[in-house]
Formats: structure tokens, C-alpha cells, sequence
């Protein structure tokens, strides 16, 4: 099928926030700094799957006990899990990216040791339900706010009820890397030993200059296009030169890499930003872009309770890559959503389902008024075909 040419005056949207002057002179600061940032224990890694990594290490569980595991998830936290010695058995998530409860009571029957849950894309889980099985069984609460940084339920923070949690911060704020992992309740002698090396500066200074140049570009798309090749030529040429650097936002596991920490530039970053600011836009965004589109995509959650601060606007149809490739070329930066396919058997029939067809499209804080426009505009053109068999 044909679809129709990109319009001739094309903007570029990238999938995550720039690196504005205001998030380094701290024009937006704020004099508390919110949950995860305030809390009073907490380790700060380069990476989420680090914090990840070193909690199962320091829960020091047997080999028979159990983690409940959701079976929608990116990989990098199951290989960390799995990494540090923990049994893991998944439970379902459904096609709104909610767990089956009964499924899941099942499984808490057999007194798991831990519960982990991963809360997507901003949209809380029902953590009353959740936590009240953990305390039939005595199990702990693991909670993933890796996508859902500063969000909140029932003006609670995501996060701060479970045990434990992980953010990575670089998903939502303008940061080079960075991933929490915070103690709630009982600190851990383990993680309070941890001894992390600094991060390596060229991890730092590409990412900071990329993050750099997409603000530049989604303002100036042909200047900032030159410029973001040079930076590529310039990346390529160090990892020739065996230069180190540690991955951000990859799908993988390094194990050399897990006691890297933040950069210094992060902590910086995360003191300048106006937290509440960026969900307010993030939720705003989210609201236009829906108006804009109902009707003509199929979304994979309307809802936005009071609190939330959703990552992307998330859609289901049914080429992904296709479409995906489609909003490229029209400079809109969709990301295919966890596209990597998943080994284990027991991944449920609805996890494929979101693997295969949900597409994200930009709504956070960078994202101006005409770019949400014109995000409207070509999503329209190119009439996306929805995701085939959509059952609530």
C-alpha cells in the first residue's frame, strides 16, 4: 500500500527531552527536590539494571525461592534478576497492561519470596491488591518506576509504597544516565557496602552532547541534522579507539558495568528541573494528542488519573516497524516499545500481543504546540492500521 509523501515542511520530534541551558543553570529549580531524589536511601547507578542487579544480590534468596516476575517486560531487568541468582516465575500481564490478579493470587498462594511489579509507561498497578497478597505471604515488594517516574497514585508516589524500587531517570529528565535504586523500609547491609566507581567521562560527554543536540535539532532540523552526523562520526571514531563508555537505553547485560555509577552532570540536572513542571506538560501533551486523535488511532489507555505522568502516548496497530518507519521519515521519533522477542516459554498470549503491536509516540516535555500539531497532523495522514483482535 502507498502511503502518502511527508509533508514538505518537516519538523523533527525527538522520542526523548533535550539538553536545554535552562536544565544546567538551574532557571527552573525547585527548593525540594521530589520522590525518588528525596528519599533518604538510595544508591545511584549509571544504569537501573545495576540497582536491579545488586538488590537480588544483597536479598541474598536461595535457589529455591520464588520471584514473581511479570511477563510483559524489556529484558534487561529479568537478565539482571536472573544475573544475580534469582528463580524467576512469570505471571500475566493483560492487554491494559494490568496484571491478571487471579492468576497472580495463584501464584502468591505458593509463597514467593518476592513480588516484583513494573509499573508501565507512568499508568500505576493496583498496588492495594498486590501489596495485600505480599502481606498473606510475607513477601517483598519490588517496585520497577523505571518508565514512570514521577508519577503518582492516589497523591502517593509510585515507588515509595513497595519495599524497594528502581527509577531510571534518564527516560523521563534530560540526563546523560542515571538509575535509583531506593531502600523504603529495612536498608540492606549489602547495598549500604557498595563501593561504585565513577562513570566514565566520554559515557558522560556523548550523551550529554547528544542530548544536546536533539534540543537543538527539534528547533533546528537541517542545522541540527549536520551537526548530529559529525557527533556520530566523532562516536565512532573513539569506540575505535576502544575508549570506554558504558550503554544507555540498550537492550543488553554487561556485568563489567555494574558498579558504574551516575555521573556527577545528572545530579546537576535532576537540582535545575522543574519536576512538577514537566509532569504538568507531560500530562497536558498527553490530553491534546488525545482529542487530536481519537477516531483515528486505536490507544492502548485513554485513562490519566490525576497524578500520572505518562512517558509516551502509546498506540496499537498492527505493522509496528512499518509505521514506526512511516513517522520516521516524517521526522516524528516513535519508539517501537520492548520489539525484541522474548525466549521464555511462558510468556503470556497478551505480553506478545503488547510486544508486537504497541508504538509510542513523544509527548514529553520538549514538545512544543506546533510539534504536537504536526504529530496530529501526520499520524493522520498516515492512517496507521490498528492492532488486530483488541479485546478488553
Amino acid at each position: 500500500m502507498l502511503t502518502p509523501a511527508p509533508s514538505r515542511h518537516q519538523m523533527y520530534i525527538p522520542p526523548w527531552p533535550g539538553l536545554s541551558p535552562n536544565d544546567l543553570l538551574g532557571a527552573n529549580a525547585v527548593s525540594e527536590l521530589p520522590y525518588p531524589f528525596s528519599a533518604p536511601t538510595q544508591s545511584a547507578f549509571c544504569v537501573a539494571r545495576s540497582g536491579i542487579y545488586h538488590l537480588f544480590r544483597a536479598l541474598k534468596l536461595k535457589p529455591e525461592d520464588k520471584v514473581l516476575m511479570p511477563d510483559y517486560h524489556s529484558g534487561n531487568e529479568v537478565a539482571a534478576a536472573r544475573a544475580a541468582g534469582a528463580n524467576l516465575v512469570f505471571y500475566p500481564i493483560l492487554r491494559n497492561l494490568e496484571p491478571d490478579l487471579e492468576k497472580l493470587s495463584e501464584l502468591a498462594a505458593e509463597s514467593p519470596k518476592v513480588i516484583y511489579v513494573i509499573h508501565y509507561l507512568g499508568w500505576p498497578q493496583p498496588m492495594k491488591q498486590i501489596e495485600a497478597l505480599a502481606r498473606q505471604t510475607g513477601a517483598i515488594v519490588i517496585e520497577d518506576c523505571a518508565l514512570s517516574l514521577l508519577s503518582e497514585h492516589e497523591e502517593a508516589p509510585l515507588g515509595s509504597t513497595g519495599d524497594y524500587s528502581v527509577f531510571c531517570v534518564y527516560k523521563t529528565l534530560p540526563v546523560p544516565n542515571g538509575g535509583l535504586l531506593v531502600q523504603n523500609n529495612s536498608a540492606l547491609p549489602g547495598l549500604g557496602k557498595l563501593s561504585l566507581e565513577p562513570c566514565p567521562p566520554m559515557t558522560a560527554i556523548g550523551r550529554t552532547a547528544e542530548l544536546a543536540l536533539e534540543a537543538f535539532r527539534s528547533r533546528f532540523n537541517r542545522t541540527g541534522a549536520a551537526l548530529f552526523k559529525l557527533k556520530q562520526l566523532a562516536g565512532r571514531k573513539l569506540r575505535a579507539a576502544e575508549v570506554r563508555s558504558v550503554p544507555v537505553g540498550d537492550i543488553g547485560w554487561d556485568l563489567r558495568n555494574v558498579n558504574v555509577g551516575m555521573s556527577p552532570l545528572g545530579n546537576r540536572v535532576i537540582r535545575c528541573v522543574d519536576h512538577a513542571g514537566i509532569r504538568n506538560t507531560r500530562r497536558a501533551n498527553f490530553m491534546w494528542l488525545r482529542e487530536k486523535l481519537r477516531g483515528k488511532v486505536m490507544m492502548l489507555r485513554e485513562d490519566l488519573a490525576p497524578g500520572v505522568c505518562p512517558l509516551f502516548f502509546p498506540i496499537l496497530v498492527r505493522n509496528k516497524h512499518e509505521v514506526a518507519e512511516g513517522l520516521r521519515k516524517r521526522g516524528i521519533q516513535a519508539v517501537e516499545f520492548w520489539n525484541d522477542p522474548m525466549r521464555d516459554a511462558d510468556i503470556g498470549p497478551d505480553a506478545r500481543y503488547l510486544r508486537a503491536h504497541v508504538l509510542e509516540l513523544p509527548i514529553h516535555q520538549g514538545v512544543t504546540q506546533p510539534q504536537l500539531e504536526y504529530i496530529a497532523q501526520e499520524v493522520g495522514r498516515l492512517k496507521p492500521e490498528p492492532a488486530p483482535g483488541w479485546i478488553w
